[in-house]
């Protein structure tokens, strides 16, 4: 894939980036992104992660446009399907180990991270200077339980917190991040700056190719409607499809015109995490035996969709797919609650697609409510209602595609997200690192606040 160019205002500098799962979804489009932008500046990037799978993953980390290095996949993502965290953290402190043992870390002059903080101890004990990506602090993200469930999180919150604050920089993705993040860590001085995520605009300039065999279960001579996210409870799909039935049983649209549409349900799928598949099989009851639905799962993308179908679920899409869908659907439904940002509706208005989505989170500062799309209670039949002007209503689809256009041209676009983030790093660049120390410290650390209360935990439980 061919990226363009761009003259760097500074010196080249030579850039970790640090993320811990290279798969397919908003954080790892992200990801990719800087990390290509930043190397099209002119630096020189490297990226490690904990797992890299070359079947499923974007485009450019398998075709050799980034440098991509795996470290510690042999390591388990969790115990008898629980200590997800815990594992999580384990496997970030190995690939810090391994970078700091291998020379890469001496080498740089930034190191770039998300998601994870845990790493962040060993990579300024080893002297480097970190710059620290918060998508959205963990100890939000993870599910409260028992007693037991508390005496776990206690001391992994208190590490996120302690490892978090030990970045030289620390950027959020929205204002709504900012604000959690000052509310939750309170302990913490930091004041983060407001990074917004950007779409790469020549991605979906590009003509689709129309003839792709990968497009086959989409093509269809129904309306469709458009849901895009990984298949997680927490991103409340389930909504998508309870809208779709109101559409039909309020009588929002006529019977007829119910048996012209489609909704697609596209998301990330990864067949080793078993909420992945866990939860498309519930959908999939949900539409099929609880509504009457006619589903299918394209698990073949070279199979073409049975035209009587209503509802189609894409587990994990190419670009291809993503743009074909954003271009011949007539609306998206976006329906997480409390979402940090959000990057699907800002690709759904570049491509003059209108948005419905849950008007909290990190879509009240994308969608123009009445303007790009519609921002809504999460209830289905408010969904429906805003689906449903979008189906009746040509003239403000099309008003609302241009004026989606032109918001993310202006406001969430790569080169401003990239052009920001290369100023940031290059500030951070010019800060004296800070002494190499011994590796004992921050482990002993976490062995004491992390690793010590689970094993008490898993030897009780």
């Amino acid at each position: 894939m061919q990226h363009q160019q761009q003259s760097p205002t500074h010196r080249p500098l030579q850039i970790l980036v640090l993320h811990p799962d290279l798969g397919i979804g908003g954080a790892e489009r992200l990801v990719v992104d800087a990390a290509v932008g930043l190397q099209s500046t002119g630096h020189k990037v490297t990226v490690y992660t904990n797992h890299h799978d070359r079947t499923h993953c974007f485009e450019e980390t398998r075709d050799g446009t980034l440098d991509v290095r795996v470290c510690g996949d042999f390591l388990p993502r969790s115990i008898g399907g629980r200590f997800m965290v815990l594992c999580a953290i384990v496997r970030a402190i190995y690939l810090a180990i391994a970078v700091t043992l291998n020379g890469a870390l001496r080498e740089a002059d930034v190191v770039f991270c998300d998601q994870v903080s845990a790493w962040i101890p060993i990579l300024k004990y080893a002297g480097a200077r970190v710059f620290f990506y918060c998508h959205f602090p963990d100890l939000l993200l993870s599910k409260r339980g028992g007693m037991l469930k508390a005496i776990y999180r206690w001391p992994v919150d208190m590490f996120e917190e302690c490892t978090t604050g030990m970045a030289d920089d620390i950027a959020v993705n929205s204002r709504f991040t900012a604000d959690i993040f000052k509310r939750t860590f309170t302990r913490l001085s930091h004041n983060p700056q407001i990074l917004y995520p950007g779409i790469r605009l020549d991605a979906y300039d590009r003509p689709i190719d129309t003839a792709a065999e990968t497009l086959a279960p989409l093509k269809t001579e129904r309306t469709m409607i458009v849901s895009i996210n990984r298949f997680e409870r927490k991103k409340h799909i389930a909504l998508a499809i309870e809208a779709f039935v109101r559409l039909r049983d309020d009588a929002i649209v006529s019977h007829e015109a119910f048996d012209r549409l489609r909704l697609v349900i596209a998301g990330g799928y990864d067949k080793r995490v078993a909420e992945n598949v866990a939860y498309l099989a519930e959908l999939d009851r949900l539409a099929g035996e609880d509504y009457g639905l006619t589903t299918y799962t394209a698990w073949d993308h070279r199979a073409p969709a049975p035209e009587q179908a209503q509802v189609v679920f894409l587990p994990s899409f190419d670009e291809t797919q993503r743009s074909y869908l954003l271009d011949r659907a007539r609306a998206l439904v976006y329906t997480p609650s409390g979402e940090h940002f959000g990057i699907v509706p800002v690709e759904a208005m570049y491509a003059r697609l209108p948005v419905v989505a849950v008007a909290d989170g990190g879509p009240t500062e994308t969608v123009l409510d009445g303007e790009t799309g519609y921002l809504c209670p999460a209830d289905p039949a408010a969904f429906a209602t805003a689906i449903g002007r979008l189906l009746s209503e040509e003239t403000s689809v099309a008003a609302m595609g241009a004026r989606g256009r032109d918001w993310v041209r202006s406001q969430f676009t790569l080169a401003a997200f990239v052009e920001r983030l290369d100023a940031l790093l290059a500030r951070l660049a010019e800060v004296p690192k800070p002494r190499e120390h011994s590796l004992l410290e921050p482990l002993v650390l976490f062995v004491i606040s992390v690793l010590v209360p689970a094993f008490i935990i898993l030897y009780f439980y």
